[in-house]
């Protein structure tokens, strides 16, 4: 099923990524010689699929007019229960379910304050995010969980015909987000959500029961990608993923999806996504500090949305 968001898809939007895209990535090439590698660029791919697993269910979670600043946390939670969980089982499969579960509770709990009790998104998420920062540092007593099975640092460090295995699952969860949205009656009713949720009410559609769907796809995101966040640290940390809430959204704003209206673009998420690792990847490679590089990142939301408005295409 196509959707009249997915056929009139602005292409209007690609500028303002695509200029920021190729400028840093000619500016980088220039002033780091090792940027333009295909080393690099394999490094690049890989590092942002824990960012663009976290991003897809934020773009239909923006679309709704809503916004998640607890899936950080969330992931960080699902993070420390996978490591637990493995350590205590041995089992990859338990722990993966672990982990997917906490991600699911939080989506529900978030989707339920949201859409029954009308708690605005901000403040729903802000105290979820308390909440799942919280119990990471109780569960850990603030230290990392070592002693990670391999099994799970290989699914991070391994490779299919050449191709790394997060590239490879990324590239699964894209499509998936891409059929759903695009082509099911969830998908159209995610853009009715943002832009015309009388429709669904006269419909016969739960408003409420979809908003919960959504943040509980959040959720699910949060937990599959606590499996590569896990396997590339090889350990869970209580802080690991706090603050990629920020580049999560920062990407989907440099992608063009609008916070208003629910229009949202998949593709252009994507394009937000890999601006945003080619932007951290130089700035590591310049020594750049991670505070400036969080400074960067917001000077690149407001460039890109800036040269969309100059070209007349929000």
């Amino acid at each position: 099923m196509s959707t009249p968001g997915h056929m009139t898809a602005p292409l209007a939007r690609v500028p303002g990524v695509a200029i920021a895209l190729i400028a840093l990535c000619a500016v980088f090439a220039v002033t780091s010689p090792g940027f333009s590698t295909p080393a690099n660029i394999a490094n690049i791919l890989t590092q942002s699929t824990i960012l663009l697993l976290l991003a897809l269910p934020m773009t239909l979670i923006i679309m709704t007019e809503g916004l998640d600043l607890s899936i950080g946390a969330v992931l960080t939670l699902a993070s420390i229960a996978l490591a637990m969980t493995a350590l205590a089982t041995g089992s990859v499969a338990l722990a993966f379910a672990a982990a997917l579960a906490v991600g699911l509770c939080f989506g529900f709990l978030n989707g339920v304050l949201i859409s029954v009790f009308d708690i605005p998104p901000f403040i729903t998420t802000l105290g979820t995010l308390g909440i799942a920062q919280g119990l990471s540092l109780v569960a850990t007593d603030g230290q990392s969980v070592v002693g990670i099975p391999r099994s799970i640092e290989a699914i991070y460090s391994g490779a299919a015909l050449g191709i790394p295995l997060p590239v490879i699952l990324a590239a699964f969860a894209y499509a998936l987000t891409h059929v759903l949205l695009y082509h099911t009656r969830f998908g159209t009713y995610v853009f009715a959500l943002g832009g015309n949720r009388e429709a669904l009410k006269v419909a016969g559609i739960s408003v409420r029961g979809m908003l919960i769907r959504v943040y509980m796809f959040g959720g699910l995101m949060a937990g599959f990608a606590a499996l590569l966040m896990t396997a590339r640290l090889n350990s869970a940390h209580p802080t690991a993923g706090i603050g990629i809430e920020f580049d999560a959204i920062a990407a989907i704003a440099v992608g063009g999806t609008s916070f208003e209206r629910g229009n949202g673009w998949l593709l252009g998420t994507l394009l937000g996504v890999i601006t945003v690792g080619v932007l951290r990847n130089g700035l590591n490679l310049l020594a750049i500090p991670s505070s400036a590089q969080v400074a960067c990142i917001g000077a690149l939301v407001i460039i890109a949305l800036f040269i969309d408005g100059l070209r007349g295409e929000q």
